[in-house]
């Protein structure tokens, strides 16, 4: 059985929560005592020597990363329309994994975790960033369902937690509509799983 070491509050580990429940897959959540620093010990080290989660087990497969373990889950479990085989549609997708690992890790979800864990960042920093995306993510879903090749793909999940997450940033969502349209759709899928604190309407 798939194994997913997580925390509950982690953006990142929803994802993969979430990708395993739109694919139907059954999985043993193992929560990580981020308190005492379980993720920096020698045996939690050995399977990310980052010490981040999530890390996903597949049998004797181990990830880390959880853009890298969406990439894995879709073409491993899924089929195509999550992560397309063509190059160009596959390149759409991927640029909102980077986007993720960018602009949303930096802005939106640097904001939650000064604002909910305390921890000290450059507030206006990460409050510029947050505004650019936010309004690059309205421009693209005012024309679009979907973040890439007008369907679900990856690149929603990726990209979805964190900005579902907002408010416990101190973001108003409200004066994004498109935005809020996508989550709505979001929430709406078959299989949905959300988590405390995420935007809801």
């Amino acid at each position: 059985m798939l194994k997913l070491y997580e925390f509950a509050v982690s953006g990142n580990a929803h994802k993969i929560r979430l990708m395993l429940s739109l694919l139907g897959l059954e999985y043993e959540g193992i929560a990580v005592n981020g308190s005492e620093k379980q993720h920096k010990s020698a045996e939690f080290l050995a399977m990310n020597p980052f010490g981040q989660v999530p890390v996903l087990l597949d049998g004797d497969l181990c990830l880390r990363d959880s853009n890298a373990i969406l990439v894995y889950l879709a073409r491993q479990y899924g089929d195509a329309h999550w992560l397309p085989d063509e190059p160009a549609a596959m390149a759409q997708v991927m640029a909102w994994l980077a986007t993720a690992a960018n602009e949303l890790a930096w802005g939106p979800s640097r904001l939650r975790v000064h604002y909910q864990f305390g921890r000290e960042i450059n507030v206006a920093e990460s409050g510029q960033i947050t505004t650019h995306l936010l309004h690059v993510l309205e421009s693209q879903l005012a024309e679009s369902d979907w973040l890439a090749l007008g369907h679900l793909t990856i690149a929603d999940i990726a990209i979805y937690p964190y900005i579902a997450l907002a408010p416990e940033g101190k973001i108003d969502l409200s004066v994004y509509p498109a935005i809020i349209a996508w989550q709505r759709r979001i929430q709406a899928l078959p299989g949905y799983v959300g988590m405390p604190g995420m935007w809801q309407g």
